[in-house]
């Protein structure tokens, strides 16, 4: 069962009160801040009943992503691919691990995660939550390299962390499961929804000349038709937070969601990532392999190829793609950028607290 999150902090301390541990102890209840235009145009996230958003919940989250101590060597956290000035991304191509070594895929964005109610998290849609999405890089050879027995170990012998646990969870003992969902109740507050384009829905900002033509072609199926995929402005989380073969390759090597469900059908799909804060997240692409969105623009324009699992909403692909005009690509682009909110990279609440 879940508890759905709503404004209230009544409904939260009710939560709460009917949860509270067996010592006596009790965390701080959270609600989320819903933004307006999510309140107005989504359901309320779901946050996992098992485990409810804390204040010393989130704060312990908050350094344990920001603290190299979960990997082998101690010069690695979440934050050194998931950087908080790309919008919780990677500016390189690929993340390099503790040991010098390249990954397959860039690092996705981090925002808006607390509305992903199909829970499929990564590229091919391997973790069903966030709690164990944040399980894998810790004990991944070419990321973190360690062993979930090392690190909790580490956390355990230092002076602050188990007090921080057990304030938080009620228990000195640190888990695994523990330290997951500290750092899952952080990432269910990276919330991104102070764009431009979100200011112009409630009437705080206008629109130049080129974006609002952006926007139209981004809405039509004969030119840009991109809200198949990525939704439209009654959908403010810009992603459908499903998966997608887009044409990129005509030999599939990285097969994607295929290569976890091992469904042939789904070879090459990957997850759509949400067009928001497009201005810090290049390069694009589950491997990386635009650096401008130009490129990206010019892909879907004249760049398509074919593969037997190529998603139906290409519907352009036996002629390259939809052939944008130039002025067309330049007004796409105009209003892609206005997604995108300068001050979420610098929020305060989601800081390096050390």
């Amino acid at each position: 069962m879940r508890y759905l999150v709503v404004a209230s902090i009544l409904s939260s301390f009710l939560f709460f009160s009917c949860s509270e541990k067996d010592d006596g102890y009790t965390p701080t209840p959270v609600s989320l801040e819903i933004p307006q235009l999510f309140g107005q145009l989504l359901l309320p996230p779901t946050i996992p009943s098992d485990n409810p958003l804390t204040a010393e919940g989130i704060a312990l989250g908050k350094k344990l992503f920001y603290d190299p101590i979960l990997s082998a060597d101690g010069t690695q956290a979440c934050a050194t691919c998931h950087d908080p000035q790309a919008a919780f991304s990677d500016t390189r191509k690929f993340s390099i691990g503790i040991d010098g070594i390249e990954g397959t895929r860039n690092s996705m964005p981090l925002f808006n995660l607390a509305w992903n109610s199909n829970q499929n998290f990564f590229w091919d849609g391997r973790a069903n939550s966030l709690e164990n999405q944040a399980l894998e890089p810790v004990e991944n050879p070419i990321e973190m390299h360690n062993t979930w027995g090392n690190a909790t170990a580490e956390l355990q012998a230092t002076a602050n962390y188990p007090e921080l646990f057990s304030k938080a969870f009620g228990t000195d003992v640190i888990t695994k499961s523990l330290v997951t969902k500290a750092i899952a109740q952080f990432e269910m507050t990276l919330i991104s929804a102070n764009s431009k384009f979100d200011k112009y829905l409630l009437g705080e900002a206008t629109l130049t000349e080129s974006e609002s033509n952006g926007i139209a072609v981004f809405m039509d199926e004969t030119r840009g038709d991109c809200f198949h995929c990525h939704g439209d402005p009654n959908s403010p989380l810009w992603t459908d937070n499903t998966f997608h073969n887009n044409g990129l390759d005509a030999t599939i090597t990285d097969l994607g969601l295929g290569g976890f469900s091992g469904d042939p059908r789904e070879f090459g799909l990957f997850k759509s990532p949400s067009l928001r804060n497009l201005a810090y997240t290049a390069p694009y692409m589950h491997d990386g392999r635009f650096q401008t969105l130009d490129e990206v623009i010019n892909h879907y324009s004249e760049g398509l190829v074919y593969s037997e699992t190529i998603d139906p909403l290409m519907k352009k692909v036996s002629e390259g793609g939809v052939h944008l005009t130039e002025e067309d690509k330049a007004d796409l682009k105009a209003f892609l950028l206005t997604l995108s909110e300068p001050g979420f990279r610098n929020n305060p609440d989601f800081q390096n607290p050390n």
